[in-house]
């Protein structure tokens, strides 16, 4: 795998509204899927062009303003941790450095540059691989309704955040407009079948606990995150987006404090935003003004910071 390293990005100051890409244009590409962030461009026979842009969707609507730097904070990331974790299992990346990207690839490399990968085209699992080691969120509605987390009973008495007392594995459905929905175990066993489950459930929480205990030297705890799988030539491979702040719960280990929401370095800050003007969550998906979209992409760039010890370039 191999990363560009040349060119120190611009500062979220110093950026305009034309830095941000909020939709992708090669018209002599064949669109092979567009989703909340993602372009996907198919490149031959079995190659395929990731290309993240800066859109940035809250309550499953995309929204009118993009986030400055966010599509190469999750490109960035995912390569670090597909680098990361090599030893414990194979990615579909075959290399995000543009100059070796294929010659119709060419014209485009300043839209391209920072921001996209070339990856082998994979058979997908239809289930997205959970792994979370304290409770929020979805899970955290789920354990007070009904003490357990997709068929997995927890101890009584549980906080929002507290730590669990080991890892555990929720699998869901993927969804192609609104929430995933959570499954038990049992459930994507009969989806996949009992030994690829077994496979994709051992792989997420060694995955899990390999980057929750490297991001806990970072001063970051990891509180949950999600993976997708395909099948290539390699066998069993990691794809798509890993361990960034739009698929996992980032929180500053300096500021947790179990029993309640956490600061994260995630978009919860939108959010939060979206919540405080009381918009109603129906089309058309509000505009953010200029404070939060720089907040927002400054909290996006220092994940990044944090996580690699290393300033944002490409």
């Amino acid at each position: 795998m191999c990363v560009d390293s040349s060119t120190t990005i611009p500062t979220v100051n110093t950026l305009t509204p034309q830095d941000t890409l909020l939709k992708t244009n090669f018209p002599d590409l064949e669109l092979f899927a567009s989703g909340k962030v993602r372009d996907i461009y198919r490149v031959g026979e079995d190659r395929l062009l990731f290309v993240a842009t800066d859109r940035i969707s809250a309550f499953d609507y995309v929204l009118a303003s993009g986030i400055p730097l966010k599509g190469t904070v999750l490109t960035q990331t995912s390569l670090f941790w597909f680098e990361f974790l090599k030893g414990v299992v194979s990615n579909h990346v075959v290399t995000a450095k543009v100059d070796d990207y294929p010659a119709e690839l060419q014209k485009y490399r300043t839209q391209l540059r920072g921001r996209s990968m070339l990856v082998a085209r994979a058979q997908m699992f239809p289930v997205e691989c959970v792994a979370r080691g304290y409770i929020s969120g979805s899970a955290w509605k789920e354990y007070k309704a009904s003490g357990s987390v997709s068929g997995i009973k927890l101890p009584a008495g549980l906080r929002e955040s507290d730590k669990l007392p080991e890892p555990i594995f929720t699998p869901a459905t993927k969804a192609t407009t609104g929430h995933d929905e959570n499954i038990s175990f049992e459930q994507m066993q009969e989806i996949l079948g009992a030994d690829v489950s077994t496979k994709l459930r051992d792989l997420t929480l060694n995955i899990y606990s390999s980057a929750r205990d490297y991001a806990a030297g970072r001063g970051i705890i990891i509180a949950d995150t999600k993976f997708e799988f395909g099948q290539t030539e390699k066998g069993i491979v990691l794809a798509d987006e890993v361990l960034t702040p739009d698929s996992s719960r980032f929180w500053p280990a300096d500021q947790y404090k179990p029993g309640a929401t956490q600061e994260s370095f995630d978009k919860q800050y939108v959010r939060d935003y979206l919540e405080e003007i009381h918009w109603n969550k129906l089309p058309p998906a509000p505009a953010l003004p200029p404070q939060v979209v720089a907040k927002t992409s400054e909290k996006y760039v220092d994940a990044y910071r944090k996580l690699t010890g290393s300033e944002l370039s490409f």
